[in-house]
């Protein structure tokens, strides 16, 4: 449908569901408000992903703050690596991302991945301008531009802190705690729904790009060696798939397979398949069109560092494709780089058991530091641990002669008399393993986009222009709307007592009784409400006492009785 985005957030205003924040003032670029009918859309989303990905596969739910203190994102690699490529007018001083940039401008779809130094090759060579002001960018330099929020946690020299990024990581330096709660058994998994915040340089398109957005995200702690997905589950469901390989082909190429033909021929990652079937149940549940959906895998040069296998959930809206969910195999990244940081390695592992105890040859080494101590001074730790790295790797390096180790640009010779290395039979009952990371991480603002885009259609009736949102009664803002044909001679009190009625069984119900009827069946298709209930004078004519049940999409009407308004609501959504 052309102009489909301005037409979603032409609506969004209109009838409540998101407009710009602080409006009064002017606005600000990047923040969203979620009106009356966005909240509680938003809100019926998050329960949804609730009951498929948190209650529904036995995760447990926390949720962490959103303001952290600096030593998580130094651990995390946020201080150093969390950058987006910067440019800056030298005419007007606008800054805009240089890669969108790029990709508004050119043939270049994916420039994300792109180094500095190409970036601003490919604004020379197509002779980009700055979009506010129209002044040459060529040979302006592009730089990293960190995205955290930067705040300080309490007066005078206070803690440096950052607004959070994502929500994972507090999910990660709480996993000493979380695994006992787990009764250190894996797989165990552990889900939050809660704010991030990025200080995007060139915030677009509503909610699409914002600085403060909704992330639902779920890590899944499992033992590489021994966990298993329940592939059964989800085996049959047929994923879209577009793999690096036939990114780089001539044309669009998709593969169709099932979630069992995708994880056993190596498509995709087997955990990551399971989720991308858990997924697309999910997702025809809330009412994304399969017909504008893919699983797009990530390039090796836009993949996190971490990650060993990356594919995005994208939904197609006016012709671009807007990622809406992350699923990444993360390996033991996050919990060894928060142990090393915190000093508290064992503490970001599980021991498990084995099932018999074994009895194996261990072997220890022995450092003398009353040697390397007073020769070394304050160098001696950290050549110690070199050296018991070194010895770990070849034990035999202790009998050829001197071992040498590289610290400050300078090399250290070290007796080897200075080490012992002994070994002995020990029983062990069991090993401390670090967990590996399974990642699903949903955006919701972008899933509230994409269901709004999705399910906006137009049509006619009467020579009438009719907009609708046919959205999923799973999501849908307000079940049941119940109005009087009149607001009077008793019409009103009617139609009232049966919307109180609906909402002690459990229905979400507006009543409205300004305008005329077509108006408000009208507003009320806008809205996405399935189903409206008209008290008429017929109500009170029949014996037993019906009213006019309509439908949204087919607008076909039907007389209910009263006594069974209920139980045919139900049915139908």
């Amino acid at each position: 449908m052309e102009d489909l985005t301005k037409k979603v957030a032409e609506l969004g205003k209109r009838r409540g569901f998101f407009f710009q924040s602080s409006e009064a003032y002017g606005g600000i670029s990047g923040f969203q408000t979620f009106g009356p009918e966005g909240a509680e859309l938003k809100r019926n989303i998050e329960d949804s992903w609730r009951n498929t990905f948190s209650r529904g596969l036995g995760h447990r739910e926390i949720e962490a703050p959103t303001i952290m203190h600096e030593p998580v994102f130094e651990a995390s690699g946020h201080l150093d690596g969390f950058d987006d490529m910067i440019i800056e007018c030298p005419e007007c001083g606008n800054s805009n991302r240089a890669d969108h940039l790029v990709e508004d401008n050119t043939p270049i779809s994916e420039a994300e991945g792109y180094s500095a130094e190409q970036i601003e090759g490919l604004i020379t060579e197509h002779e980009l301008v700055c979009p506010s002001c129209g002044s040459s960018l060529n040979g302006v330099d592009v730089e990293d531009f960190n995205l955290m929020f930067e705040t300080s946690i309490g007066p005078g020299n206070s803690t440096p802190g950052y607004l959070r990024p994502e929500t994972v990581q507090g999910i990660f330096v709480e996993f000493p705690r979380l695994k006992q709660y787990a009764r250190n058994q894996l797989p165990f998994g552990i889900t939050q729904i809660g704010k991030a915040y990025r200080n995007e340089i060139s915030p677009r398109k509503g909610l699409v790009r914002v600085r403060e957005f909704t992330q639902a995200e779920l890590d899944l702690f499992i033992d590489p060696k021994e966990d298993e997905p329940s592939l059964e589950e989800v085996e049959d469901i047929k994923l879209k798939l577009y793999p690096v390989e036939n990114q780089n082909s001539d044309g669009i190429n998709y593969i169709e397979a099932s979630v069992r033909e995708a994880a056993e021929e190596g498509l995709v990652n087997k955990w990551i398949s399971y989720y991308l079937g858990i997924a697309k149940q999910w997702y025809i549940e809330i009412g994304v069109d399969m017909d504008r959906f893919r699983f797009r895998q990530h390039q090796p040069d836009e993949r996190a560092h971490y990650a060993s296998d990356c594919w995005d959930a994208e939904a197609l809206i006016d012709g671009d494709w807007i990622e809406i969910a992350g699923f990444s195999y993360r390996g033991c990244y996050d919990l060894t780089k928060h142990g090393k940081h915190s000093g508290e390695e064992r503490e970001f592992s599980v021991f498990k058991e084995y099932d018999d105890p074994e009895t194996v040859e261990e072997t220890k080494i022995n450092i003398d530091m009353s040697i390397l101590g007073p020769e070394f001074g304050d160098k001696a730790s950290e050549i110690a641990e070199k050296l018991r790295r070194k010895v770990e790797l070849g034990p035999d390096i202790v009998n050829e002669g001197p071992i040498f180790v590289h610290m400050d640009e300078e090399e250290y010779a070290i007796d080897s008399k200075t080490i012992e290395v002994t070994t002995e039979k020990v029983t062990k009952t069991g090993e401390e393993i670090v967990p590996h990371v399974v990642e699903p991480s949903f955006g919701v603002d972008r899933t509230v986009y994409t269901v709004l885009a999705h399910s906006f259609t137009q049509d006619s009736i009467d020579g009438e222009e009719r907009k609708i949102l046919s959205l999923s009664s799973e999501v849908a803002p307000t079940e049941v709307a119940v109005f009087p044909l009149m607001n009077k001679e008793g019409l009103g009190e009617k139609a009232r007592e049966i919307a109180n009625n609906l909402r002690n069984h459990g229905f979400s119900v507006k009543y409205d009784d300004t305008g005329n009827i077509g108006k408000r069946y009208r507003r009320q298709d806008e809205v996405g409400t399935p189903i409206c209930v008209t008290v008429d004078y017929e109500t009170f004519e029949d014996d037993p006492a019906t009213v006019t049940l309509r439908d949204r999409d087919s607008t076909e009407q039907e007389r209910v009785h009263i006594t069974d308004l209920e139980e045919v609501i139900r049915s139908r959504l």
